[in-house]
């Protein structure tokens, strides 16, 4: 999938609650940044991600999102530190806005 206008018009949308958005298209995908910091990919199947380490995470993780897993070294899957947007919140800016938000103050 290539990453389109309309995509990059939705996630700014979606998290225009956010700060000053800007997004950088990137190995197929689309890297979204919130005043300067990444906290969201949308990678090549489409999926939204959001970025989450330690307790946002294990939220994460007990909502059921997929955790953004990319070939590594001898095709073994690396996990990375982004997991799925909750499906609620990919209708709800207020909410995706949220988890955005707390995405940011744990990568910041």
């Amino acid at each position: 999938m290539s990453i389109s206008n309309a995509d990059i018009a939705f996630v700014k949308d979606l998290f225009a609650g956010v700060g000053t958005l800007t997004a950088r298209k990137m190995f197929g995908g689309l890297a979204i940044y919130a005043d300067g910091v990444i906290f969201a990919l949308i990678i090549r199947t489409g999926a939204l991600m959001l970025k989450a380490k330690g307790a946002l995470a294990q939220e994460l993780a007990a909502e059921r999102p997929q955790q953004f897993l990319q070939d590594g070294k001898d095709n073994r899957a690396v996990a990375m530190p982004y997991w799925t947007l909750p499906a609620a919140a990919l209708d709800e800016p207020e909410l995706a806005c949220d988890w955005a938000r707390r995405s940011l103050m744990h990568t910041s």
